[in-house]
């Protein structure tokens, strides 16, 4: 019989981020980006399966019900002091499931890498802010510090919509109310949740996804209305995440939007996670601060990324942090190294990551 609670100590003492557990083969860790097989376990069969499924499931109706009904089924887990995020899903009519371990403790925010821009920003009394990224860039981590610096500083109500809930916060200056969305959950969608914290006079509402044009109304809606809104999405760059956000509409409103998100949209924080020089991974901050010069951008009829991209790269001084000088600047502090940074940008840009690391190691040298 599979002993999970063999797997999963492993997995903390290890540092894993995840574990995969799949029908055919042994459980795998995820370490550092890379697969590794626990080699002491079996192989999981189907009988294996179907008794981590009873495992996790603990005899819950509302979650079987849902399993079965969407196949698929995200949740949260808590045993013995260790957190999990579950997500499990069907693979030839068999359970997988995909572990995330969440961390107890929530690294503090200067730690993180976090331009200090960021900071300042999410003291705004209204507006939208956005942390994006690709799966596993560390998006929830961000946000949840974000949380924690307005929670240790500032006096506010805060409503967060997650799903599940990771970093559970212990109210400190603010008022923080925690809400886990999905089917049978405290809110049944991110867009119904966010319509009723109009209702809950709150100052900031903290949306964990917003993956559709209704959330995105919500959001729009809720920043318009006085509040602070801050919200992830799943994309790879500042200027992509203008353009995912202007296409969840029709043509036909793209102009209105354009104007709306022009006035209310404060800053986006774009970040990957790479493999260093050392054995951990790095923060990559691409952060763009919504200017006179990015408003315009945005307004214009045809939204060109190129244009938002050289805003951001030739307006350092007003916060902007470009992808090409966090590289460069990781790898003047021998934190990644040269092939890392050019494997992050297409061909045509690795000239001018060159030549801004060559300006780095200049002013470096002239201070020394």
């Amino acid at each position: 019989m599979v002993q999970i609670e063999k797997i999963l100590q492993e997995a903390k003492e290890r540092d894993a981020s995840d574990v995969h557990l799949i029908c055919g083969l042994k459980p795998m860790l995820r370490i550092i980006r890379q697969l590794v097989e626990i080699k002491s376990a079996d192989v999981l069969n189907e009988d294996d399966m179907n008794d981590i499924y009873d495992y996790f499931i603990r005899g819950n109706v509302d979650k079987d019900n849902i399993f079965n009904k969407t196949k698929k089924l995200d949740m949260s887990f808590e045993q013995d002091g260790l957190r999990l995020r579950v997500n499990v899903s069907y693979s030839n009519d068999v359970p997988t499931f995909t572990l995330r371990l969440v961390k107890n403790e929530l690294p503090n925010y200067e730690s993180l890498g976090i331009p200090d821009v960021v900071r300042s920003v999410i003291n705004q009394p209204q507006g939208l802010i956005l942390v994006t990224g690709k799966t596993n860039s560390g998006k929830t981590t961000t946000l949840n510090a974000l949380v924690n610096e307005i929670n240790e500083h500032s006096n506010k109500k805060i409503l967060t919509l997650e799903n599940p809930v990771e970093y559970r916060h212990t109210s400190k200056q603010s008022v923080i109310v925690q809400k886990e969305v999905g089917l049978g959950k405290d809110s049944l969608s991110y867009s119904d949740g966010v319509k009723n914290s109009l209702r809950e006079d709150c100052d900031i509402v903290v949306i964990g996804e917003i993956r559709d044009k209704e959330t995105m109304d919500a959001a729009i809606e809720t920043a318009e209305s006085g509040h602070l809104v801050i919200g992830t999405l799943h994309t790879k760059s500042c200027a992509e995440t203008l353009d995912r956000m202007i296409n969840f509409y029709d043509i036909r409103d793209q102009a209105s939007i354009k104007y709306l998100l022009a006035s209310l949209l404060k800053l986006v924080l774009s970040q990957r996670l790479i493999q260093g020089t050392g054995e951990g991974l790095v923060l990559v901050p691409e952060v763009m601060v919504v200017d006179n010069t990015v408003a315009g951008l945005i307004r214009k009829e045809k939204l060109a990324n190129a244009e938002i991209e050289d805003a951001i790269q030739s307006n350092q001084d007003k916060g902007n942090v470009s992808l090409i000088n966090s590289l460069a600047t990781l790898f003047v502090e021998d934190r990644v190294t040269l092939d890392q940074a050019k494997a992050q940008i297409d061909e045509k840009n690795v000239e001018i990551l060159n030549r801004t690391i060559m300006q780095m190691k200049i002013k470096k040298d002239k201070r020394f």
